[in-house]
């Protein structure tokens, strides 16, 4: 037989063996993957990011994040119950006896209310207040920031889920393909048209098909595992890489850098960290410095009965301000038995404390100025450490989207080729293998532009969490569990106003 002949009598043989010529109709069927439950029937397949998102509202992490700003509203709430109006209710009891040996006994008490205010705006009281509204801004910012960081962790998780049922989905099909290439071997090799390693060549390629199928098996359940790490809870993925939607894409990576640095700069939640930790400690130097130079008076006065001829007094009514703490202060004694006649009279008083050695209140100047200075390094680290991660996470971007076009020309190459090799097959100048491996040489080419857009949206994301832009962008459109957003101060008029979450 001439040699020329041999490329039709293999077609022939082919065709014979395999009639249909196409992967879907003779690969045999490969079970979905199945989805990862804790329970039978918990939930519906997550099939879109939505969906994980809105589960993710319940997480564990999520809950702690809230928890943590919660924290901060109540470090406000205490602070603020501290410098406003205090009263307090005391009393005194004592027995008398004058003189000691001969002297009847006698018993006197005393009701006692005090009102305390701070006044001054140095007051320690006041100053806890800010650094508590200070505080609570930064809180603020952690909780979008955490939120923020739980959203790209889901949304990276979702991503592996589905970057895994299509590994899992093309699996099935290279090894279904491997399965006829082993057949169509092992018919030519009967016939004695190819050699014994032609055959070994083609089983080894099937055992390697067949465990790359098992590790996309396995990698589907590793990242069921991730997902469900995230959410914190049982999860079901849809039994076809077909059912998952693709990731939403944020922006058009078009902005203007600056503009990003800026808007990373007032949602960042170092950056907001370090603001108030300067704010604190130029504070605490300003209070040093007072503390350092003001003296500790206090002003006093009496009205009332003062004094009866035992020293006892009668009713009373005093108050009294520190000029170091700022507190105003208001008291009011009354006598629980008639004190007789008593003549009214008022006292006014003035003391004072004024350290002359070893007080230490230069050195703790001295040591405020270096806090503060640490404090304002410690802020241009953050802003340079902020500024350096978004311009990375732009890079990113830009180059996930730089390497589309290419695979979008692949992808095209791919799709001609099955043409042509439809076209040969009807002309039978080709095979039904020759379609098959067309077809699984396409499907690689729209997994890899699939998987590139995945990168793309996934380098988006990362670059909105940088700026801060995340959580309000994905979650928006999702029923709030809390409000997505907050000032970076709160407004201090009441509790109840400056406790709204953000």
């Amino acid at each position: 037989m001439s040699t020329r002949c041999l490329p039709f009598l293999l077609a022939g043989l082919l065709s014979a063996a395999f009639p249909g010529g196409s992967v879907a109709a003779q690969a045999a069927p490969t079970a979905a993957p199945t989805p990862l439950t804790r329970e039978a029937g918990a939930a519906a397949p997550l099939t879109s990011l939505n969906a994980v998102l809105a589960q993710l509202r319940q997480s564990p992490g999520w809950r702690a994040a809230d928890l943590n700003y919660r924290a901060a509203q109540l470090s406000l709430d205490s602070a603020r119950a501290r410098a406003g109006l205090s009263l307090s209710v005391g009393g005194n009891a004592a027995l008398v006896r004058v003189p000691w040996d001969s002297g009847a006994w006698q018993g006197t008490g005393t009701v006692t209310a005090s009102v305390g205010l701070s006044v001054l705006p140095w007051s320690p009281a006041l100053e806890g207040v800010r650094s508590a509204e200070r505080a609570l801004g930064a809180a603020a910012a952690e909780l979008r920031w955490a939120r923020a960081s739980l959203t790209l962790q889901a949304a990276q998780a979702y991503a592996g889920a589905r970057s895994a049922a299509q590994a899992l989905a093309l699996a099935d099909t290279g090894l279904a393909l491997n399965t006829r290439l082993l057949e169509a071997a092992q018919a030519q090799r009967a016939q004695n048209l190819i050699p014994e390693e032609r055959l070994l060549q083609s089983r080894g390629a099937l055992a390697q098909a067949q465990a790359a199928q098992a590790q996309a098996t396995r990698g589907v359940q590793s990242a069921a595992q991730g997902l469900a790490r995230v959410l914190g809870g049982p999860v079901t993925l849809p039994g076809t890489a077909a059912e998952y939607a693709p990731l939403p894409t944020l922006g058009d990576g078009t902005a203007a850098e600056a503009a990003l640095l800026a808007r990373a700069a007032a949602a960042r939640p170092e950056i907001a960290r370090a603001l108030a930790g300067l704010a604190d400690a130029q504070a605490g130097l300003v209070a040093a410095q007072r503390d350092a130079t003001l003296p500790d008076l206090t002003a006093a006065v009496q009205a009332g009965q003062l004094s009866d001829a035992q020293g006892n007094a009668g009713r009373l009514v005093s108050g009294s301000l520190n000029l170091k703490t700022g507190v105003l202060g208001a008291q009011v004694s009354l006598p629980l038995r008639d004190p007789g006649e008593i003549p009214n009279g008022l006292a006014l008083s003035l003391s004072g404390t004024f350290p002359l050695l070893g007080s230490g209140r230069p050195q703790a100047a001295a040591q405020a100025q270096l806090g503060a200075q640490q404090a304002t390094l410690a802020l241009e680290n953050a802003r340079l450490g902020v500024e350096l991660e978004v311009r990375t996470r732009l890079a990113d971007l830009q180059n996930a989207r730089g390497g589309l076009s290419a695979l979008q020309l692949a992808r095209e190459g791919a799709a001609v080729a099955l043409g042509s090799a439809r076209a040969r097959l009807d002309a039978g100048l080709g095979t039904g293998l020759d379609v098959a491996q067309a077809e699984l040489n396409l499907a690689q080419a729209e997994q890899a532009l699939d998987r590139a857009a995945q990168d793309v949206a996934l380098s988006a994301l990362a670059l909105a969490q940088a700026t801060g832009e995340l959580d309000p962008a994905l979650l928006g459109s999702l029923p709030p569990t809390l409000p997505l957003s907050a000032p970076t101060t709160p407004t201090p008029t009441t509790p109840a106003e400056s406790g709204a979450r953000p």
